[in-house]
């Protein structure tokens, strides 16, 4: 059970103030928790199947799909042909950076901890938010395309094909284990069900404007505002 902390905060299972130099690492996704969008949403509109694209998402993201990546090889055969310049339109005209996440990131860079990006998304736009942010880490999924089109696939890499809630845990661990931190010492930030399996073993799990299933596991919930908010918990 979360009790309200402030209009919109909500906490569980500790007590605020943490100090934010207690951490090392913190890890986010990126649709809908850094940026403002889910990028295979808007991408599928140049294909004139948004809507049909964005209910499997938020299926998948409200943890109604239990395996997300068929969820998402399913959405990624309906982007069949589409133009790479409508994902330049995408980043261009669309994407914006939630508000509250400059600030955010910038006191845990400025309070010593390292940042990862871990995504569900496409290292398309993940590469742009990483550089915008100047995180340290970042791993996405790797969109094909071939003719200056995409063929609905993505691109084998040597770690794997997708990164599923299964594989943001273990990349976040990963991490941990490189920098040689217990992974308590780690902040995970999400919103969508694809997210806890990360947010489950870090020390601080945050859900940014979650879905129900997530907030009703984090430990700290923004229902409202920016992700900066958080920073009325952690001291600086």
């Amino acid at each position: 059970m979360s009790l309200e902390h402030a209009p919109g905060l909500y906490i569980r299972g500790f007590t605020p103030p943490l100090a934010l130099a207690d951490f090392k690492l913190v890890a986010f996704d990126m649709d809908s928790t850094l940026i403002n969008i889910e990028c295979v949403d808007e991408i599928a509109d140049a294909a004139g199947r948004k809507a049909e694209v964005a209910a499997i998402t938020e299926a998948a993201m409200r943890g109604e799909i239990a395996d997300y990546q068929e969820s998402l090889r399913r959405r990624l055969a309906l982007l069949k042909g589409v133009p790479v310049e409508a994902l330049e339109a995408v980043y261009s005209h669309h994407l914006q950076l939630n508000p509250g996440v400059e600030r955010f990131v910038r006191a845990c860079q400025a309070a010593g901890l390292k940042t990862l990006l871990v995504s569900g998304g496409f290292t398309f736009f993940s590469e742009r938010i990483r550089a915008r942010l100047s995180l340290d880490f970042a791993r996405a999924n790797m969109l094909e395309i071939e003719a200056g089109a995409l063929t609905g696939r993505l691109v084998l890499r040597p770690w794997g094909e997708i990164v599923d809630g299964a594989e943001k845990r273990r990349v976040l661990l990963e991490v941990c284990e490189l920098m040689g931190i217990a992974p308590d010492r780690a902040i995970a930030v999400g919103d969508g069900a694809n997210d806890l399996p990360m947010m489950g073993v870090a020390g601080l799990s945050i859900a940014y404007h979650p879905k129900p299933a997530v907030r009703e596991q984090a430990m700290m919930s923004i229902m409202s505002g920016g992700m900066d908010r958080a920073l009325e918990l952690l001291t600086t």
